[in-house]
């Protein structure tokens, strides 16, 4: 197809848009409102999402050494549990650390305990993968001078399952979503196709091919999706800035945080707009389809 008629087919799409004035209204609004909906549950289930790995990427064991090691024992332990597969990270902490980080949590009174400290040496162990932290801890625990592995047993078992129901639920809807999204769209511009439905048949009644009828109403799906990605891309944008700017000093510290203003706002923005113009080119190559068969 020469770039002439390519140029005549854009000019004509356009035309179109402003020749059908409310419907092409009535097409924008509908994938604006749908595009909104899917922009703001999506940010939000993703910042979900990196939450649930924050909260995973947060567990780890305390394994408590016997009393009776000796410092060339301890080493060799830290080398064993090093050596596990599956194992991301090792870090010691004496007894006299730890009961430091009680005084510090707790007030000078724990400080009574210096004379007569009752707390244990210990690591503390993290799993490349949180859900083998069970796996790991088990053979931990059958190592020589361990005294005993905590890690949460059954909590972090219903917490692992907990997060992936969030997970699959998430997913779902947003699947659905998106599916409704498609549908009420494509709805949308099949009512503008068949108002033009008289314009396509002479089209087809003088000679012109399947695509050279189709091409046109494929840029105004890409148009209409374009345009009506501009208010959710916008509202989406403000609302998620002001949403980080609250956010992010109050759980700064915290294992928690949610995504970064940039280049996450980016990525929606760009996911915003490519649902629309595919949303629009699909509805459109459907709805006029049915009208080529003349």
């Amino acid at each position: 197809m020469k770039a002439r008629t390519w140029s005549r087919h854009i000019r004509e799409s356009f035309k179109s848009l402003a020749r059908n004035g409310w419907m092409t209204f009535a097409s924008v609004s509908a994938v604006t409102v749908t595009l909104l909906l899917v922009g703001v549950f999506t940010a939000l289930m993703l910042n979900m999402n990196k939450a649930a790995t924050d909260i995973e990427n947060d567990v780890e064991m305390n394994v408590y050494i016997e009393l009776e090691a000796t410092n060339e024992e301890i080493a060799s332990l830290e080398q064993q549990i090093n050596e596990l597969s599956g194992v991301e990270s090792v870090s010691y902490s004496t007894k006299e650390e730890e009961l430091s980080g009680l005084i510090d949590d707790f007030g000078d009174e724990m400080s009574l305990f210096e004379q007569n400290n009752p707390l244990r040496n210990k690591f503390v162990v993290q799993a490349v993968d949180p859900r083998q932290t069970e796996r790991i801890a088990t053979q931990i625990d059958s190592f020589d001078y361990i005294y005993a592995v905590e890690y949460g047993e059954d909590k972090i078992e219903q917490l692992f399952s907990v997060l992936e129901i969030s997970r699959n639920v998430g997913a779902v809807l947003i699947f659905g979503l998106l599916f409704t999204a498609m549908f009420l769209i494509s709805n949308t511009i099949k009512i503008t196709i068949v108002a033009r439905r008289r314009e396509i048949e002479i089209m087809k009644l003088v000679g012109a091919s399947n695509w050279f009828v189709r091409i046109p109403f494929i840029f105004e799906g890409i148009w209409l999706g374009i345009i009506g990605s501009i208010i959710p891309i916008t509202l989406v944008s403000i609302l998620y800035y002001n949403v980080y700017e609250f956010m992010s000093p109050r759980l700064e510290g915290s294992f928690i945080q949610i995504l970064e203003f940039s280049p996450f706002i980016y990525q929606i923005n760009a996911l915003i707009l490519l649902m629309g113009v595919v949303i629009g080119v699909w509805g459109s190559f459907m709805s006029v389809r049915k009208f080529l068969r003349v």
